[in-house]
Parts: C-alpha cells; sequence; structure tokens
C-alpha cells in the first residue's frame, strides 16, 4: 500500500525558517512523461531586514554557478533563455510571495537533469540556493509488485504514473489481467515532497499457473495521442509438484535402467531419490535422472522421489522389478524314514517371475506347482519303493535350476523269491537275496547236521551289496549223498526273516546221476545264473539320475540323460569242500 502525506514536508520548513536565513524547498526528484509537462513545485526565503522592491530570480539547468555559465533555463529579468527552453518554460509562482514554481512543457528526454533556482533581490543580495531538483523524464508507467508473490495468498499489485503536469492528467487501465482480478482506482495522490501521482491496484490470488504472466499497465492522456505502458512478469513461488516419473518398470537381471523424476516448482526444488530411508542421490533441478547398472535382484523394490523447497514438498513412488532366473533349490525335510511313516519334504527357490516348481524321481512327477516359489511332497506311509533319488526342479523364462536329494527308506528285511540251491554233481550252491535297509545279516542253517555259516565266515559265504539288495552264495562241496536242506537266516533293526532255500530241477537227485562232465556243465550254468541275477539287481536298484542345463524346461525332464551311479564291492569267494571239517 501507498501511503502519502497531505502536506509535502518543504512547506512545513518554509513556516517553521519564516524571519531570516537564505533557504529554498523543492522536490528533490521529480518525473515527467515524454512529451508531457511538468510543474517543479519551489519556495525560496531570505532575510526579512532586506525588504527588496522587487524580486527576480534565475532557474539555471545542470549548474549552480553562474560563472560556470550553466544554460538559463528561466530569467524574470531578460526573458532570455537558452535555446533549448525556448516556448518550453514559464513560471508559475510569484517571487514576490517566494514562490518559485517552474513549469516544463513539450518535455524530451535531454531536459532530463538538475535544476537549481537563484533569487535576485538587486545588487550584491543575489543567492544560488544548493538545493535542487532532479527531473527524470520516463516512458513506461512504473508497475510494483510485492518482493515475494506466494501462490495462494492474496497480492497487491499498484501501477504509478506521475501527474505532475497540470494541463495533461493522465488515465490507467490494466493489460493482461483478465481472470487475476478487478482493478481499484484510487486516482490522484500526493507524495511527501510535494509532487503527484495516479495510483491504480489490482488485487488478485495468484497460482502456479499464472507464473510469469506478463502483466501491464496502460497511461494514456485524452485528446492526445500519447500513450504509455509498461510491464512486469508476475514471479510467482509455489511448492513442487512432482509432474513427471517412471511408471512401474521391469527389467532383467544385469540391465541397465533409468528411473527420471521431474516437478514443477519456483523456485527449483531440491529433488531426492531414496530407497529404504537411504539417500541414493540428490540435486537441485527440475528433473534428476537415477541411473543403476547391472541391476540385480537385490535392487528389487520401491524407489520414493522427494521434491521440495521452501514452500513446500511432494513425493512420488515407482516400483522396479528386476526379472531373474532360479535360484538352485533348497530343500529341507526328512531324508530318512522308516517304513510306513509319512515324509514330508520341502523343496524352495527364489526366481522372478515365480518359478514352475516340479519334483520327480525316475522319470515320474509326483508334485508340481505354478508360479510358486515352495512346493511341498506328502509322501504317506513310505515303502521302499519310495526309497532313492529325487529331483526338484524350478523353471522360468530366464532359466533353470535343479538340485537333487535322497530319501533313505529304513525296513525290515525281506528274502526275495529269486533265493534258491542248486546242485551240480557232489557241489551243492545256495543264492539268498536279501532287500533291506539298513543292511542286514546273513546266515545259513544246516538243520540235519545242526551247523550255521553267516557272511562273515569267507571261506564258505560270498556276498555282495548292490544298492538296497544284499546276495550271498553258499557253496558246499563233497556232498556225494542227498543235499542237505538249507534255511537262509536275516535280520537288521527292524525284524527277522528265514526262508528254506527250494532246490531247482525236477527231483533233488537229479544231480548225482549227470556224471561229473555234467555236473562241471550244471556248475558253470549256475555260476552264469547267479552273475546274471546279480547284475539285473544292480540295474534295477541304481538310481536314475537325471542332469539339467541352464536351457532346459521342466516338460524336457522326460527326456533328460540318465547316468549309472556306485560300482558294486568285489567280494572273493572260496568253495569249501568239506563243511563237516569245519
Amino acid at each position: 500500500m501507498i501511503f502519502l502525506t497531505a502536506l509535502p514536508l518543504f512547506w512545513i520548513m518554509i513556516s517553521a525558517s519564516r524571519g531570516g536565513h537564505w533557504g529554498a524547498w523543492m522536490p528533490s526528484s521529480i518525473s515527467a512523461f515524454d512529451g508531457t509537462c511538468v510543474s517543479i513545485p519551489c519556495r525560496f526565503d531570505f532575510p526579512d531586514e532586506l525588504r527588496p522592491a522587487v524580486v527576480h530570480g534565475v532557474w539555471y539547468f545542470n549548474s549552480p554557478y553562474p560563472k560556470n555559465y550553466p544554460p538559463v533555463v528561466f530569467k524574470s529579468r531578460t526573458q532570455v533563455v537558452h535555446e533549448s527552453f525556448q516556448g518550453r518554460s514559464r513560471l508559475l509562482g510569484d517571487l514576490g510571495l517566494r514562490n518559485c514554481t517552474l513549469l516544463l512543457s513539450t518535455l524530451s528526454p535531454e531536459l532530463g537533469g538538475k535544476y537549481y533556482f537563484r533569487g535576485d533581490l538587486g545588487g550584491y543580495n543575489q543567492y544560488t540556493f544548493s538545493e535542487h531538483s532532479v527531473l527524470d523524464i520516463i516512458n513506461t508507467p512504473n508497475i510494483v509488485v510485492p518482493p515475494e508473490v506466494v501462490a495462494g495468498t492474496e497480492v497487491e499489485v499498484s501501477c504509478m504514473v506521475p501527474d505532475n503536469c497540470p494541463d495533461l492528467r493522465p488515465e490507467l487501465s490494466w493489460l493482461g489481467h483478465e481472470g487475476l482480478g478487478e482493478p481499484t482506482v484510487l486516482g490522484r495522490l500526493r507524495e511527501d515532497e510535494g509532487t503527484w501521482v495516479q495510483v491504480s491496484l489490482l488485487h488478485f490470488m495468484p497460482t502456479r499457473e499464472a507464473n510469469g504472466h506478463r502483466l501491464g499497465c496502460q497511461a494514456a492522456f485524452p485528446n492526445t495521442t500519447l500513450q504509455f505502458e509498461g510491464y512486469a512478469s508476475l514471479d510467482i513461488k509455489y511448492p513442487p509438484v512432482i509432474v513427471e516419473m517412471n511408471s512401474s518398470v521391469e527389467a532383467t537381471e544385469g540391465s541397465h535402467v533409468s528411473l527420471l523424476c521431474g516437478a514443477d516448482s519456483n523456485p527449483p526444488p531440491l529433488l531426492t531419490w531414496m530407497r529404504d530411508g537411504e539417500v541414493l542421490q540428490e540435486a537441485v533441478a527440475e528433473s534428476l535422472y537415477l541411473e543403476l547398472e547391472e541391476v540385480t535382484p537385490a535392487e528389487d523394490g520401491v524407489y520414493a522421489c522427494l521434491a521440495e523447497n521452501a514452500y513446500g514438498q511432494d513425493n512420488r513412488t515407482v516400483e522396479l522389478s528386476v526379472m531373474y532366473a532360479p535360484w538352485k533349490p533348497t530343500v529341507n525335510g526328512t531324508v530318512v524314514a522308516v517304513e510306513g511313516e509319512t515324509v514330508s519334504i520341502l523343496c524352495s527357490t527364489q526366481s522372478n517371475p515365480d518359478p514352475i516348481l516340479t519334483i520327480f524321481k525316475e522319470k515320474q512327477i509326483l508334485a508340481t506347482v505354478i508360479y510358486e516359489s515352495q512346493l511341498q511332497l506328502e509322501l504317506p506311509a513310505v515303502t521302499p519303493e519310495d526309497d532313492g533319488e529325487y529331483w526338484c526342479v524350478a523353471e522360468n523364462q530366464y532359466g533353470q535350476k535343479a538340485t537333487a536329494f535322497n530319501l533313505s527308506v529304513e525296513f525290515a528285511p525281506m528274502i526275495l523269491l529269486e533265493s534258491h540251491c542248486a546242485a551240480a554233481r557232489d557241489t551243492v550252491q545256495c543264492l539268498c537275496v536279501v532287500k533291506s535297509n539298513p543292511e542286514p545279516s546273513v546266515a545259513f542253517e544246516l538243520p540235519s547236521r545242526n551247523v550255521t555259516v553267516n557272511e562273515t565266515e569267507r571261506e564258505f559265504v560270498y556276498s555282495e551289496r548292490s544298492g538296497l539288495l544284499l546276495t550271498s552264495i553258499l557253496t558246499l562241496r563233497g556232498q556225494a549223498q542227498a543235499p542237505p536242506r538249507v534255511i537262509c537266516t536275516t535280520r537288521n533293526l527292524y525284524g527277522t526273516k528265514s526262508l528254506e532255500l527250494p532246490f531247482q530241477g525236477a527231483h533233488r537227485l537229479m544231480w548225482a546221476k549227470i556224471g561229473p562232465v555234467g555236473a562241471v556243465v550244471a556248475f558253470a550254468i549256475l555260476i552264469a545264473i547267479v552273475c546274471y541275477i546279480t547284475q539285473t539287481r544292480r540295474k534295477k536298484n541304481v538310481t536314475e539320475s537325471p542332469s539339467f542345463s541352464a536351457g532346459d524346461n521342466p516338460h524336457v525332464l522326460y527326456s533328460s540323460d540318465f547316468r549309472i551311479s556306485g560300482a558294486p564291492d568285489k567280494y572273493e569267494s572260496r568253495e569249501v569242500s568239506a563243511l563237516e571239517s569245519h
């Protein structure tokens, strides 16, 4: 708001200083539009004792000293003035009343400068006053905007123009104020030093959209072509608003990611990229990029951009999803179980997106889930057939990983049906095939002779372990009479099993009638049969283990390569010629 006083200071000083000294009072500065006129108010005083009959005066331009021959603006004695002021200057005041007010018309820029008054009372009673007035020739209205304009807070903008020409009065109007508010014209007001101004006010509520708006004021003089315009750009302060940011971003592991945050504010904001409360990057700028080189799954998550200045703040978030192949699955659960127990095995992994998880055994799929990170395998009442190697495979479109694990089922021994005895002339060989976990003990009993032989007596028994199978062979020589009854007994911590081994052939004495050559042939055939059965059991009980490459898919598991793992131990067997001697 403009504060103006009704009485100028220099009029008050005149009243207080009557009575005695040389002195002059005029505005220190005054302004007027180019092509108009200006009235420079002026009062002066001199000692009362001089009492001159006539008072004269002179106005000088830019210098108070006559010896410097300054341009004469006005001279009451001769009316001789400098050519620049001919027809353009006259005295409005009455020098006898100590009023030295000067009027300058048809102003032009070269008339701008300092104006000094000299009192002439005759003789030596002449005095050039040091007080002077500076004339400023202008061609634009003065638009006054507060030093700080904040969006949402009402503001007052004023347009002020000088009104010191008695012959021409300016009229004010606003330009570009549509949508801002209606102006209020205060009219002609007197300033502190006795000069006059025309004032118009504009009140409005500034918005961020109006920042930089060009607001104008026009001063026009009726009945003339004189028209002057001035403009001011509104500098409206407002808090940040984030206007540009990535939507959710998906990126493959190892790729480059660029996140953008842009904000609109005045003054420019401090932009900060953060994740989990940690500042990653910041700068005072309208936009800020966060560059992530070779992203890893650890960089997956929510990123926040904070924009702030002295007038407020704004923030937004963006989610970065890093896509990657499954990690090698981990298996937690039972690896050793007793027959009949329930087994629970959990296979888990981590990937993005979630994988297809599959558990299988010997090419057979046992359980599978789609787009899950965990797979639970439940085996109620496990049997010896559940013993063996299993695979857990995790796969998505970015790769595949597999983990093998073994389930060991413990159970009581079982004597298989292929267990038997075979005779060739004077030699008997008895084969006892036992399936068991853990490994059992095996003993051969000859009830008719009250003799028991176990596998630790290597002179009589040959044993070989392959997977869950234990094959024991008892060899008897010198059996001229009918072969004895042989009972195979096996046991482990879960139980005991016994079986009288049957003889192969239609009659138990057939071996005694085939002669020496036949005995040799029969013995060779028996050995071949034993080897065949042993090898067959090896192959049957060796777990088939598939191998995977990074590019395989779960549905390709059925065509995976397989390998035979583990070679059987070799045991040395010895034939016994006389069991009774033992």
